[in-house]
């Protein structure tokens, strides 16, 4: 076995710092060291997903089901997502969501219509990624991640170039709000997911098991149901 870390294994590092993310949603002041801290651990996860998603694709047997598997799992995370967001329902969606229309858009660009219509239909992909979470930037990311697969140089310097535009744009959201600029900070976790991919991805899936498979949508719902237990429903 080649040395380094396999899918499996990154993908439950992101896991972890998914969930620390989301308690500090819950539980953490967002502007506090400790809410930054958490958060910049937290943005591993939408963007390794995002490049994950886009290996994935280039690895499935059969995309279909698998863009039918992504859609059944982000109609199931949707109130769950929604309760420890908001303690209600909303018309917001899970990152599965935004997963879910990245691979669509990689299917656009991978199909045989012309070229101004895979814009059009990308652009309106983007668009509605709008009601999800991490919302245009995941398609983004998995779009980058399958165009330049072949040129690693070239994949990982347009992903620190799209993780650049949304540290600067989340920086002058806050500032715009009359808060530091560096309540953003927690935005630069996002970079190293380039490092991580570059220097500790050794290329392989790893273990086939189906437990590897399912854990992620199987733990995703759950965790935010029980943290909004928590939350929202004190004992």
């Amino acid at each position: 076995m080649k040395k380094g870390l396999t899918a499996n294994q990154i993908k439950y590092i992101v896991i972890i710092a998914m969930l620390v993310d989301h308690i500090a949603w819950l539980f953490v002041p967002f502007y506090s060291l400790a809410g930054q801290a958490m958060h910049f651990v937290g943005r591993l996860t939408g963007p390794t997903m995002a490049v994950l998603l886009a290996d994935g694709y280039r690895h499935t047997k059969d995309v279909n089901r698998y863009t039918v598997r992504l859609a059944v799992f982000a109609l199931i995370s949707w109130p769950c997502y929604c309760l420890m967001d908001y303690g209600t329902l909303a018309l917001e969606f899970s990152v599965i969501y935004t997963l879910l229309l990245a691979l669509l858009s990689i299917r656009v660009y991978d199909s045989k219509m012309n070229v101004v219509l895979k814009v059009v239909l990308i652009g309106i992909i983007i668009w509605l990624s709008g009601w999800g979470d991490w919302a245009y930037f995941d398609i983004i990311f998995a779009l980058s991640a399958h165009i330049w697969h072949d040129d690693e140089k070239t994949r990982w310097t347009v992903y620190i170039l799209i993780c650049m535009v949304d540290i600067f744009m989340t920086a002058g959201l806050i500032v715009s709000y009359g808060q530091p600029v560096y309540y953003a900070s927690c935005e630069l976790g996002t970079l190293l997911v380039a490092p991580m991919f570059m220097y500790l991805y050794n290329g392989e899936r790893g273990s086939k098991n189906a437990f590897h498979k399912w854990f992620f949508y199987v733990f995703y719902p759950l965790h935010m149901l029980v943290l909004w237990v928590i939350a929202y429903r004190p004992l």
